[in-house]
């Protein structure tokens, strides 16, 4: 397998280069770290920007035994590509024919600017003073670096889960930078259930007695807490036949995580294994940051429009593949038919793809036939 390098650039160390964020604010130095696959052709029209799902990262494909700066928390199950069976040479995102871009988000703990990164004001942490964002300034953060690939308009633009959420902002934001785009498994709007699971995970963090309003990195990190808040996401990104089929016949007791209670049954050690898996690779700070951002998502508030025809209206231009998974209980089928409806009620050419699918909303990581030919049509018709 191929090994990648992340790469990083930075910007905003003067004042006239700082990101304004949506409340006014300016914030800088901003690092991106990130990873190009294949090559940008001679015309520059070849690029095609992919967005990562909420605890995803810069890299999509290949090998990449470690990020500088990142440490352990990079570890064996972040080393090989998220999306390796969909990009990849030959693959359908095909990277002898198109120039892929991907970047750890503003906030993030992959090697992007977040709170986990120093402060250079304070030679700390930013923790919990890192500033508020929404997802129009992780967009917005990202536009310098496609100023230094020489990118001015991408071929496509891609994302999946939190990811499409992302791509369906930067399209509506910036729709001269794009002409198509590919949401799979998202929506337009931050739904009521998604708001009160993120409700629940968000306070399963801040009450973890280790948080300290998120200035925890000279002690002991809220684990509990981030493990818990996965325990309550997880369910809803895997069907319960796969939760039933991955569970062994083991009933091990954790340490130290009860007291009084037992585990007793192999779905309450399965549910509490993936809690605990996640804590080794992934900060508390930024799933809180990310996971307030994405209660906080509705296109139309980020893009300043009062209705859909408005915002729409210049997209016309654009060609939208939306996929929808049949079994998916974190963005529900009726979100992307919402979506698909917004879409052709307000003149924008698209197609809508209903996956069918036992594995629920992990479908879009595991299972690349279900997907890949339509993602190679798309991308590769004239």
């Amino acid at each position: 397998m191929k090994h990648i390098e992340t790469q990083f650039f930075t910007y905003g160390e003067d004042a006239e280069s700082r990101l304004v964020l949506h409340d006014g604010r300016d914030f800088g130095p901003v690092t991106i770290a990130y990873e190009t696959y294949g090559e940008l052709n001679e015309e520059k029209d070849n690029a095609v920007l992919v967005f990562h799902a909420l605890s995803g990262s810069q890299h999509v494909c290949g090998f990449n035994p470690e990020v500088p700066g990142v440490g352990d928390k990079w570890n064996k199950e972040c080393q090989t590509g998220w999306w390796n069976d969909f990009v990849g040479p030959g693959k359908c995102v095909d990277t002898e024919k198109f120039f892929v871009v991907c970047a750890n988000y503003l906030g993030g703990c992959y090697g992007s600017t977040g709170p986990s990164s120093i402060n250079p004001d304070t030679g700390k942490e930013h923790g919990g003073d890192f500033p508020h964002f929404n997802f129009g300034d992780i967009v917005d953060s990202q536009i310098p670096l496609f100023r230094k690939l020489g990118i001015d308009t991408f071929h496509a633009v891609v994302g999946s889960s939190l990811g499409g959420l992302l791509a369906m902002n930067f399209a509506a934001r910036h729709p001269e930078k794009v002409d198509r785009v590919i949401p799979v498994a998202c929506g337009l709007e931050s739904s009521t259930l998604t708001r009160t699971h993120n409700l629940e995970q968000i306070l399963a963090i801040e009450n973890d007695p280790n948080f300290c309003n998120g200035h925890y990195y000279d002690g002991g990190a809220p684990l509990r807490g981030l493990a818990l808040a996965r325990m309550i996401s997880h369910k809803t990104f895997v069907s319960l036949q796969i939760m039933e089929a991955r569970m062994n016949n083991k009933c091990e007791q954790e340490q130290d995580e009860f007291s009084w209670y037992k585990i007793k049954t192999p779905l309450e050690s399965y549910i509490l294994h993936q809690g605990r898996k996640l804590v080794r690779r992934f900060d508390a700070n930024t799933y809180l940051y990310l996971i307030s951002g994405w209660s906080n998502y509705h296109l139309l508030h980020d893009t300043g429009f009062d209705s859909y025809k408005e915002l729409f209206g210049r997209c016309r231009h654009q060609e939208y593949l939306v996929f929808s998974i049949d079994s998916d209980v974190c963005f529900y089928p009726d979100e992307q038919e919402y979506l698909f409806k917004q879409l052709n009620d307000n003149g924008v050419k698209a197609e809508y793809i209903s996956v069918s699918s036992n594995k629920g909303h992990d479908s879009f990581l595991l299972e690349p036939e279900l997907y890949s030919e339509a993602i190679r049509t798309m991308l590769e018709k004239a």
